[in-house]
Parts: C-alpha cells; structure tokens; sequence
C-alpha cells in the first residue's frame, strides 16, 4: 500500500508547522530545510507556488499521496456544497484520520499502521484500509485483543482533546462517528480554497 515514508521533520520544517506532531527539530530550527534555510529569501512567490504550498501541506498532514488526493478533490468537486470544506470533511472521515482523532494514536501515522495490522474495527468488523470512509453512525473500536497494546493505553492515557463530531468511549475503547464535521471544527491550518483555485487551473 502507498504511503509517504520520508522524513518528516524535513516536511514539518518547509511548512514551518508541526504537521506530523510534535516536533523537537522544528523547536530549534523554525525555519526551511537546507543550508540556506535560514536565510531570507527575496521575491514573491507566485500565486501557483502558494496554491502548491498548500496542497502539499494539506497532502502531509493527512498522510495522502498525489493520485488518492486527487480522487478525493474530484469526489468533494462532485458532491453539492463548498469543494473545499468537502475534500476536508473527506480527509477527516477517514478511518486512519478518526482513529487519531479518537487519540486511539497520538499520529495519524501511528493510527495508519493500528488499521492495517488490524488492531480496529468498524461495525465490529475489522478494516485494514486506512483510506475507508466512514459514515454517520458507523463505530470505530480497538479489536478486543489489542485493547492492551502498549502503544494504544499510552496514548489514551495522554490523549484529551474531544471532537464534536466524534463520541468516544474511552473504557470501552470505542467511538462513533456522529457526522461529518463542520470547517469550523476543523482545527488544521489548511487554506482549502487555495487548492481549490489550484485545481481549477
């Protein structure tokens, strides 16, 4: 299966944001990648770069690869609504994106691998997809016998952020997908409009 696995510090550093969490190497250096990262660059970027920028990012940060992202874009294009805030209800509905959310992991990266080596379930059966879709109403849970996996009581044991459109059982180690969230809600810095005008182009 398809999957970034370069470094994400490198990432997180371009952006200058901690996209992949939290980030010792972007609390030192705030700053690009490379020796002339530090250094103050001249001239504007043009529009298309920043629509780039922001397509990137949004890429990273749900852990999306070119062609996946572009069928989702072309889905969020199709259903009736703003485009934009269509492909991030998308990107959030994700199993691997709502096993995060859930704080199942504290990574969306962590939270890909617990769906395929298919520690979760949904609808009490096991997804190994970390692109599936979820619906209104549909529960995400950890399989019974992974429920002691250190990995997932760490992270639960941290974890305390709650979402609107997610209701977790945390004794059960169960949640469920209440609806589609809101942009409001959405708490990534992502300009969606940008790639919304770069894919119109």
């Amino acid at each position: 299966m398809a999957r970034y696995t370069g470094p994400t510090s490198k990432i997180a550093r371009r952006f200058k944001e901690a996209i992949f969490g939290p980030d010792k190497a972007l609390d030192k250096k705030p700053y690009g990648p490379g020796m002339h990262g530090n250094a103050r660059r001249r001239g504007k970027q043009s529009e298309y770069a920043i629509q780039l920028m922001e397509k990137q990012k949004a890429k990273y940060t749900y852990g999306v690869l070119e062609k996946q992202f572009a069928n989702t874009f072309k889905k969020a294009a199709a259903k009736r609504g703003i485009t934009g805030e269509n492909l991030l209800k998308f990107l959030e509905a994700r199993l691997d994106n709502t096993v995060y959310r859930l704080g199942i992991s504290p990574t969306r990266r962590g939270a890909r691998q617990l769906v395929l080596h298919k520690h979760i379930t949904v609808n009490s059966d096991v997804v190994n997809i970390a692109s599936y879709h979820l619906r209104p109403g549909d529960v995400v849970a950890v399989r019974e016998k992974s429920k002691s996996l250190e990995a997932i009581t760490n992270s639960l044991s941290t974890t305390h952020k709650k979402f609107s459109w997610l209701d977790f059982n945390e004794k059960e180690m169960s949640g469920i997908f209440l609806n589609m969230p809101d942009r409001a809600e959405i708490p990534e810095n992502i300009k969606e409009q940008l790639i919304v005008e770069l894919y119109s182009k």
